[in-house]
């Protein structure tokens, strides 16, 4: 997107630096020079913004984007083609204005910067068309990203052949560095030996609130060096020194390569006087206005004007203008060299491009056998061994947990994941719930894989910073949850989750940028319907979906007389459906979702025989899809004018809006304790007995209208 031939024609009047020697100013330079100077310019007129650590990074993003990035810039979805993931979000107007530079946005949607409705948000969306890889903002996630990102290519280079390989770049900062998840993304990316992701770390001892060194003294370098990287140290600022380590960094094999870029915080700022207001604490999180630079002069100093401070310079311009041309063409030569690839391996090609396409091959979950009365997680293993053979794409991890939460189901006929070997497709993340997490979000944005991973349901807790992105990006990652309610037992309150399926389900209750509920949430109530929600699951492309599993055994629902319970269950995926009933209109409705469907189920058949009560028994495996059906079948499945009583285990507001104003929901409104499961039932109140006392004691008020 060029700019327009106005703000061109100011560009050209441009007077010349001529503060430096025309040949030592070297374009390089200047470009990166015109980033500082976008990057400030968009702060200053939104009043609200990050400039400095922008002015800092300016010189690395401008050398990687002309030199380094394989592109094109006529196709940004070419697969094959090199990431750059960004981890500090707040870096934006440096990312935006690299872009505008290789015309991806213009002047006009960088004035708009931090705008209602702008393509300039405060902190970047992911948008793979104007060149963003991913939605970063949360410090640490974005590198975490990009380290699934980087095993997702050596999956596919492993299997299709060295003609696909790429590179995953990935931009760090100080406060990235310092948040948990880099632990876990540097242990698992230096384990792995990725080198094909390579790391910059913007190291400008500047945060926030503090300097660096008032709040850690660690040795970053050993850090990295102790995980297996590669580390590199340069002047971050000086282009000559980037474009070396870069060049190593792609030399090196075995390792993943960090480059630490001592930078300068807001590289080349002045203040009124001319003197330098470079490396101050202050000019990291507002316009350098504010933080008693000048405006004025600062853009002098890096070539720029303030009668145009939004003005890309005529041969840095020209400059990129050959850049595009040539990263065009090597492109070009890239996918001829795919296309000898796929006529001398039609097999392998149409593997490929079936992968790509992101549509399912025929799958028969119909055909996965279940033990009777089975764990929902025990279950879901099964699918996972169905789908690991039939699902040549699909990448699955578990943090140390994989035998409990029955994801070895899928590792049992496949391999794990190891350096030099990405011929497995399961990732044995360890102890990282988060990092994990982050690194399916990252396969799932490179594309071409389908990722789930699995822990136990009270650890979404550490899941859900990376879940909330899965949801905010549209990803379709699959995260498997078991252990999923005070039955964990004797493991305890610290194991056995109350208030998760309140939180989770809220992400159900949140609406994407498109429209569409962020999340689907699965909790299935036998074996029959965990395999239809991993066919939900597996359909389910615009967003997150999470299915949460039981620990312990539960009795398969009978179906209701008329047909199977396997074809009964198929109803599932309407979010809610009748499992049993009574001829006639039922005085009462019982709903719930997982292990407690069955409860109420053995409930409502207690009530019959001792009152004769018309009983209605309905499983929601998800709230969200249920409301998503038109009203005339919600209101077949529950009836307005009914009295509804629900069922969980968790608290009693995750059935509000099933049960309406005038139901009761019975629940649990405290931590758990130690104890096998069935004692925990009978205490708590989790048993048939009980459930036909409470429901009966309200019914009964109910009729009073009390």
């Amino acid at each position: 997107m060029p700019q327009n031939a106005a703000t061109l024609k100011k560009c050209l009047l441009l007077p010349k630096i001529s503060s430096l020697n025309d040949m030592e100013y070297s374009i390089a330079s200047k470009a990166a020079d015109n980033i500082r100077a976008l990057s400030a310019a968009m702060v200053e007129q939104a009043k609200s913004g990050h400039p400095g650590g922008a002015m800092g990074g300016a010189d690395f993003i401008q050398m990687l984007y002309s030199e380094f990035l394989n592109f094109d810039p006529n196709d940004p979805q070419w697969f094959f083609r090199d990431r750059f993931f960004l981890d500090p979000g707040h870096m934006s107007p440096m990312l935006y204005a690299q872009l505008a530079l290789i015309e991806k946005f213009d002047m006009d949607e960088l004035k708009g910067f931090r705008q209602w409705k702008s393509p300039t948000p405060g902190h970047p969306e992911v948008n793979v068309n104007r060149g963003i890889e991913n939605t970063s903002g949360p410090l640490g996630q974005g590198h975490a990203m990009a380290v699934g990102a980087a095993i997702t290519e050596k999956i596919y280079r492993q299997k299709f052949g060295d003609w696909c390989a790429h590179r995953i770049y990935t931009f760090i900062s100080d406060g990235g560095i310092q948040e948990e998840i880099s632990q876990g993304a540097g242990r698992i990316a230096g384990h792995l030996g990725l080198d094909n992701l390579i790391m910059f770390y913007d190291s400008n001892d500047v945060q926030l609130s503090t300097k660096t060194n008032d709040v850690s003294s660690e040795d970053t370098a050993k850090k990295y060096e102790a995980w297996g990287w590669e580390v590199l140290q340069i002047n971050g600022n000086n282009a000559n020194e980037i474009r070396e380590a870069l060049k190593k960094a792609q030399q090196i094999i075995g390792k993943p390569i960090l480059i630490i870029g001592k930078t300068i915080m807001a590289y080349k700022a002045l203040g009124p006087n001319n003197e330098s207001m470079e490396g101050l604490t202050s000019m990291h999180g507002q316009p350098i206005s504010n933080a008693g630079a000048d405006f004025a002069k600062t853009l002098k100093n890096l070539g720029g004007s303030i009668e145009e401070p939004f003005c890309i310079f005529e041969d840095v311009q020209a400059y990129y203008q050959e850049i595009l041309k040539t990263k065009h063409k090597a492109a070009t030569v890239r996918k001829a060299i795919a296309e000898d690839w796929a006529k001398n391996q039609p097999l392998l090609a149409e593997e490929l491009r079936s992968f790509l396409s992101e549509a399912l091959p025929k799958l028969h979950l119909d055909e996965v056998q279940f033990k009777e009365n089975s764990a929902s997680r025990a279950a879901s293993a099964s699918v996972l061994g169905y789908l690991a053979k039939n699902l040549n794409n699909m990448v699955v991890s578990s943090a140390d947990l994989s035998n409990s939460d029955k994801t070895d189901g899928f590792l049992k006929e496949t391999t794990a994941i190891k350096a030099n070997d990405f011929s497995g497709r399961f990732l044995n993340a360890g102890v990282s719930e988060l990092t994990m997490a982050s690194i399916m979000n990252g396969m799932a944005l490179h594309g071409g894989i389908i990722p789930a991973c699995g822990t136990f349901f009270v650890f979404s807790d550490y899941v859900k910073p990376a879940l909330r992105l899965s949801a905010l990006q549209e990803l379709p990652v699959i995260y498997i949850w078991s252990h999923d309610a005070f039955r964990v037992g004797e493991d305890g309150p610290t194991h056995q989750p109350i208030e998760q399926l309140t939180q989770i389900g809220l992400m159900e209750k949140i609406y994407n940028h498109s429209g569409k509920r962020s999340m689907l949430v699965l909790r299935p109530a036998d074996s029959e319907e965990t395999r239809i929600a991993w066919e939900m699951a597996l359909n389910n492309r615009t967003s997150p979906t999470g299915i949460i599993l039981s620990r312990q055994n539960i009795i398969d629902l009978p179906g209701d007389g008329n047909i199977s319970r396997k074809e009964q269950a198929q109803q599932a995926k309407k979010g809610g459906y009748i499992v049993s009933d009574d001829e006639g209109e039922p005085d009462m409705i019982f709903v719930a979702s997982g292990s407690e469907v069955r409860t109420l189920y053995d409930g409502a058949e207690l009530l019959r025989q001792r009152k004769k009560l018309k009983i209605r028994v309905v499983s929601v495996i998800s709230d969200g899809l249920f409301h998503d059906q038109n009203q005339e079948y919600q209101n077949s499945i529950i009836p307005e004018n009914k009295a509804v009583f629900g069922l969980t285990a968790g608290l009693p507001d995750t059935l509000q809006t099933l049960i309406g104003s005038k139901g009761q929901a019975f629940g649990i409104k405290h931590f758990g304790y130690s104890a096998p499961a069935k004692v925990l039932d009978e205490k708590f109140g989790f048993t048939a007995e009980n459930v036909a006392i409470k429901a009966l004691a309200y019914f009964e008020n109910y009729l009073t209208g009390r």
